[in-house]
């Protein structure tokens, strides 16, 4: 009997330590995630070790990782770096960028990116043929598309459409953000922005000059996601923003129902009073 007591007494002790190792565990992985989407400020160290690489907005110092801007760290096992949080637009190539098409000449489109340099699509970066008589049937002045950027020298950027997904766009609607903001509208590995598709069913493409477009079934669809959007350009620093954005669209998209039937109602009443006439 004393013998049955000693292990169950083992036992207990067991489970209470294995419990109280995995509270400690939860609680070092949640102290892990604050760190690596805090707000820092220049001067501030944010990884100490060689073994972290220092990134955009950080620069070593002896053995430590130093902000050089304020921002949001994003920090793993190897790197870091600092996503603005504010800030213009500056070109890189490859960027994804949304743009306005403002004239054209023989040899291509002026295209507007919110850069401060000009920006040009040569008609060498279109696929297919194109005559050069035609330029305004393929893009005319006030067409928006979506390209890549392709080099950048002191005075220009030029732009190519020669890649999957670059294209006119047509219909939906443009909203315009903070570039700065855009890492965090994205989401690490696309997680913010696939939320707000799959909660509105929209097709969106997020320009990394701040322009994004949105197309939906309808309208209100559009609106939501461009709300959704906005609420994450507001706060970009918030904790726990990807639950946040679900309980916010989840709570809209009630609101909106609720909304659409007060109006179908109040139709069914003037319809009726008119009848009645």
């Amino acid at each position: 009997m004393t013998e049955t007591i000693k292990e169950t007494t083992k036992e207990t002790t067991k489970e209470t330590k294995e419990k109280k190792e995995e509270k400690e565990e939860i609680k070092k992985q949640e102290k892990k995630k604050e760190e690596k989407r805090k707000i820092v400020v220049p001067g501030e160290v944010v990884a100490k070790g060689f073994e972290y690489l220092p990134g955009e907005g950080t620069k070593r110092e002896g053995s430590e990782v130093i902000a050089i801007k304020f921002g949001l760290l994003d920090k793993n096992e190897r790197f870091v770096k600092i996503i603005s949080l504010s800030g213009a637009y500056v070109p890189r190539v490859g960027n994804t960028v949304i743009g306005k098409v403002t004239d054209f000449s023989f040899s291509g489109w002026f295209v507007d990116i919110l850069s401060a340099q000009s920006s040009f699509l040569p008609l060498s970066e279109c696929p297919g043929r194109i005559n050069k008589n035609e330029l305004a049937d393929v893009y005319d002045i006030g067409d928006m598309m979506v390209s890549k950027v392709k080099s950048i020298n002191s005075r220009t950027v030029d732009l190519s459409m020669r890649d999957r997904g670059l294209h006119k766009l047509t219909g939906g609607l443009i909203i315009k953000v903070n570039a700065s903001r855009v890492p965090r509208i994205i989401g690490r590995s696309g997680s913010m922005v696939k939320t707000i598709k799959d909660e509105t069913a929209c097709n969106i493409i997020i320009g990394q000059n701040g322009l994004i477009w949105i197309k939906g079934i309808n309208v209100n669809d559009e609106l939501l996601a461009k709300e959704a959007i906005e609420f994450i350009a507001e706060k970009p620093f918030i904790e726990g923003l990807t639950d946040k954005i679900k309980d916010f669209l989840e709570k809209r998209k009630k609101e909106i129902k609720k909304e659409i039937k007060i109006k179908e109602i109040k139709k069914e009443e003037k319809t009726e009073k008119k009848e009645k006439k």
